[in-house]
């Protein structure tokens, strides 16, 4: 790219009201915004969701916090569409949505989100990385791990038993997806330490890896505790299975199963004197009955779904609050405890109760809190005004700030990193390239595969960590300028996005609030507006200026970040 053009693009990206790559000003939509009276929730759920609310102004009240208005409906859409489906919305469903009249139209856009391929495929793939990761490791079937989760979210089945099925699994790494779960936590010959640690994070939200070798510091859990959890995994057999290549006879792999093995008797530790102690498979004080042919991780998924408030139901609601604000209940979210109390007790123990309740339904779950008050809040801010001295004279809730150590009291939106899906699907999205032509789930997920690769590989951390986000490194920053998704998206192909919004009958000003609904899904401000005529009138190169505006809006923070 020449200097200018890019000094030109640069310039381009004050288009939209952003400071820098790696800070958030989130621009003023034109829409109006909703009053905080208006309902957003229908019928039966309506109890459950007041009770959201109630709890949550409990905390607003009690520290003096001024929540922030109603975001207004270009706001609210993107929002919901990042959380449920995966990806912004497109530019003439944000149309359509800001013109409706309907008071109950963000309840009945959840109930229809909630129904689209998209919510399946989103979920689908936040549970696939949770489980494996993204970079699949050796000998594990990634199709086969999204397909048990695919038909799960697909028929809405109950939380608890897709937990049973992953903990439980045997079979075929791809005639029984759920195995996966179970082979990815077996790399490496440790006594099924990792799976035991990794179970216990992720299902149940407690953190035992510690007590490995030593008691909890911080809580009750004793290292006896882990080793007692340790010996439900101890049947789990690993079989990898080798077949001949037909073309130069080699043995190369061929598939990999989960089995039973027979393992009886107790599980044997050392304590940091080197005492050697034995532990027998307890959940807490439940022991099980031990002895051949009993299947200990079966016993063990029992226990872990059973009872009014089990810790699956605890977990799933704090994880659930946690990927619609940014933040759940516990920080870490899969570290509860007495230790590491709640922000919000009472509510956290509700969803819990009533997600058991309503037979573990995770879509019943998503509306009770996309439905909420703090849901539909606007990601701007209220400012406090202080007097000369510094004290606060008028409350606002710039103090409400996660980031910075503080408990949330969700009074706005905190905004969110998109995760590289994400931001692929988006990019998709905003460019329109889903509707240049069909293909098969299988081969859009190996297109966006081979993306992903490239970009959450090649950023990971300094310890050699997926990155899982886009948070504005240079090099992440410059991928995504530079990248071929993006390359793609300003061309002026026949059939392209940008070059049917440039041979449009419509006039400038239309063409402008084209490509700001496409990416950011809202219209221009009236200073946006002014400052993108003005551009692509001091411009000779028509075409040229059109694709720096659209690259910009593309690569701005707006459009990377969920608000």
């Amino acid at each position: 790219m020449k200097l200018t053009r890019f000094v030109s693009r640069l310039f381009a990206i004050g288009l939209v009201a952003v400071s820098s790559l790696t800070s958030v000003v989130i621009a003023q939509g034109t829409a109006a915004k909703a009053k905080p009276s208006e309902s957003f929730t229908t019928g039966s759920a309506d109890e459950i969701i007041q009770f959201i609310n109630k709890q949550i102004r409990e905390g607003w009240e009690n520290n003096e916090v001024k929540p922030s208005d109603v975001a207004d409906d270009a706001e609210w859409i993107r929002r919901v569409h990042l959380d449920i489906v995966g990806h912004i919305p497109e530019s003439d469903v944000v149309d359509k949505f800001i013109a409706d009249k309907d008071k109950a139209k963000r309840a009945k856009l959840i109930d229809k989100l909630l129904d689209d391929d998209g919510y399946v495929r989103n979920f689908t793939t936040i549970w696939t990385n949770l489980s494996i990761g993204r970079g699949t490791p050796r000998r594990i079937s990634r199709s086969g791990m999204q397909k048990f989760y695919r038909e799960a979210f697909a028929k809405n089945r109950p939380w608890n038993e897709v937990v049973y099925d992953i903990v439980s699994a045997e079979g075929h790494y791809e005639e029984n997806g759920a195995v996966n779960y179970m082979l990815a936590q077996m790399q490496m010959a440790d006594d099924m330490v990792q799976a035991t640690a990794k179970t216990a994070r992720l299902f149940l939200g407690v953190q035992v890896q510690c007590t490995q070798c030593h008691n909890h510091p911080f809580n009750d859990w004793q290292q006896s505790q882990f080793w007692e959890f340790n010996s439900f995994f101890r049947q789990a057999r690993k079989v990898d299975h080798q077949k001949a290549d037909p073309k130069t006879g080699r043995r190369i792999d061929d598939y990999s199963e989960l089995l039973f093995g027979n393992y009886t008797g107790p599980v044997y530790y050392e304590k940091r004197n080197g005492e050697m102690r034995v532990a027998y498979p307890k959940f807490y004080e439940k022991q099980i009955e031990d002895g051949d042919g009993i299947d200990r991780r079966k016993e063990f998924a029992k226990l872990v779904t059973e009872g009014d408030k089990p810790l699956i139901a605890l977990s799933a609601a704090n994880r659930m609050w946690s990927h619609f604000f940014g933040y759940g209940f516990t920080k870490p979210v899969d570290d509860m405890g007495p230790h590491n109390q709640a922000s919000h007790p009472a509510l956290h123990d509700r969803l819990a109760e009533e997600f058991v309740k309503s037979r573990y339904d995770s879509k019943q779950l998503i509306r009770w809190i996309c439905n909420s008050e703090p849901y539909n809040l606007t990601s701007r801010i209220v400012e406090s005004s202080k007097n000369k001295d510094g004290e606060v004279v008028k409350a606002g809730n710039d103090m409400d700030n996660p980031a910075a150590g503080e408990t949330p009291l969700f009074s706005h939106m905190y905004v969110k990193s998109m995760e590289a899906e994400q931001l692929y699907d988006s990019l998709i999205i905003a460019t329109d390239a889903h509707r240049s032509g069909r293909s098969s789930w299988e081969q859009a997920e190996k297109q966006r595969q081979e993306w992903l690769r490239q970009f959450v590989l090649t950023f990971g951390t300094d310890e050699g960590d997926e990155s899982t986000t886009f948070n504005g490194t240079i090099p992440q920053a410059l991928a995504l300028m530079n990248g071929e998704v993006v390359k793609n998206a300003v061309n002026v192909a026949k059939g392209s996005f940008l070059r049917e919004v440039l041979e449009g009958p419509e006039k400038e000003e239309a063409k402008i609030k084209k490509l700001y609904l496409a990416t950011l899904s809202r219209n221009p401000n009236p200073k946006e507006a002014a400052m993108a005529q003005q551009m692509l009138k001091a411009n000779k190169d028509r075409v040229g200026a059109y694709q720096d505006l659209f690259w910009a809006l593309l690569n701005c923070n707006e459009f990377i970040f969920i608000h």
